[in-house]
């Protein structure tokens, strides 16, 4: 973690280099696998390898942020905006990140960047449109938070190794590899192993990322009450937000899904109670519970 006024969180710290230790070795053995199945073609499988990782750690945060449309702006553009990131970094002593804002009605906020000299920090129209200043500089010293904490750039590397398994289930399963290798005999076994091995490290990398990402989450939102001594803000404004997203249309929702681990609070309607089971964030009755008991803290003499 970088030194600022946020406070360490040794939790976070353990989970993000615990998680990227077992996705690393995720990485090993899917990797292991294709070479033992598809031995001949090595040298490709490790070149492919090696760009998609460069790819994913060098522009997944441009990706994500173009994904969901950021626009950068400048202080005459959105002063507001800006006076409120200003004074967040101030209270953090930290470099002030780039600042977007993302047209969208759904009501929003997230950051992206490998490190501070990268990062980003967008909101949506829908949440500045619906937030007190006091309830945005709460979100906001959440989603800076995860830049202090560094959990953006370990959600971007975890994330790695589950597109990368699940493009290789999605090729297995479409090209009609499994049905060449039943009538290649013991060579197609190995080929077969492929597929069946790359939906394993896909549901494990995603349960990974799932369960670091709901942590940081809890994290991102104790660090930014304890900074601002106003959890009673963040409070209201994950109350607001959660409660906007049922009048939302279903269809731009499900747009905004695949960005969700990105998310201040995730484009769920109330309707979607499987994708809450799955969701990178902790429920907002845990977000509360957790808040309430910070504003208390910080009421005693």
């Amino acid at each position: 973690m970088t030194q600022t006024r946020y406070k360490q969180d040794r939790g976070l710290t353990t989970r993000m280099v615990t998680s990227m230790f077992l996705i690393g070795l995720l990485y090993v053995v899917l990797v292991g696998v294709l070479l033992v199945a598809l031995g001949k073609f090595w040298p490709i499988i490790l070149v492919l390898a090696g760009v998609l990782f460069v790819v994913q750690f060098w522009f997944s945060d441009k990706i994500a942020a173009f994904g969901m449309g950021a626009h950068e702006v400048t202080q005459e553009q959105a002063p507001a905006l800006h006076g409120a990131v200003d004074r967040i970094c101030a209270l953090a002593d930290m470099p002030k990140p780039k600042v977007a804002i993302a047209r969208s009605d759904i009501p929003n906020a997230f950051a992206t960047g490998r490190n501070e000299r990268t990062a980003l920090v967008c909101v949506t129209t829908g949440m500045l449109r619906r937030l007190e200043p006091e309830e945005l500089e709460g979100v906001l010293a959440h989603e800076m938070s995860h830049v202090a904490h560094r959990d953006v750039a370990v959600m971007t590397i975890a994330s790695f190794l589950g597109v990368l398994a699940g493009v290789i289930t999605r090729i297995a399963l479409y090209s009609g590899l499994s049905r060449s290798a039943r009538n290649a005999g013991p060579a197609g076994l190995a080929i077969l192993l492929v597929p069946v091995v790359s939906a394993v490290v896909y549901v494990i990398g995603f349960l990974l990322t799932r369960l670091l990402s709901r942590y940081r989450e809890l994290s991102a939102d104790r660090t930014a009450a304890q900074l601002t001594g106003r959890p009673s803000a963040l409070a209201s404004a994950l109350t607001k937000v959660s409660g906007q997203m049922a009048r939302i249309p279903t269809e731009d929702l499900r747009r905004a899904e695949p960005y969700n681990a990105f998310y201040f609070v995730p484009a769920f309607s109330s309707k979607q109670s499987i994708g809450r089971l799955f969701s990178s964030h902790p429920t907002l009755e845990q977000r509360l519970e957790q808040l309430a008991r910070i504003s208390v803290e910080l009421g005693r003499p």
